[in-house]
């Protein structure tokens, strides 16, 4: 899935021990071209819903997506 769209979004601000550094962090369900749903971070820039976002880097098996 290298582009998606929006389907809902959160900023967690309160997050579990092993991310507490990166809080605050936006998190997404997207779904693909395919219609595949995934849970994402996103990074850059705030997203909404109905926003094209695209794939941007993997990290620690984290999918890292942002803004088209």
């Amino acid at each position: 899935m290298m582009t998606a769209t929006v389907y809902t979004e959160t900023v967690v601000h309160a997050a579990p021990e092993q991310f507490v550094a990166a809080a605050p962090y936006q998190l997404a369900i997207v779904i693909g071209e395919d219609g595949s749903r995934a849970t994402v971070r996103i990074t850059g820039e705030r997203v909404a819903i109905g926003d094209r976002v695209q794939f941007a880097e993997d990290r620690g098996g984290i999918a890292f997506y942002r803004r088209s």
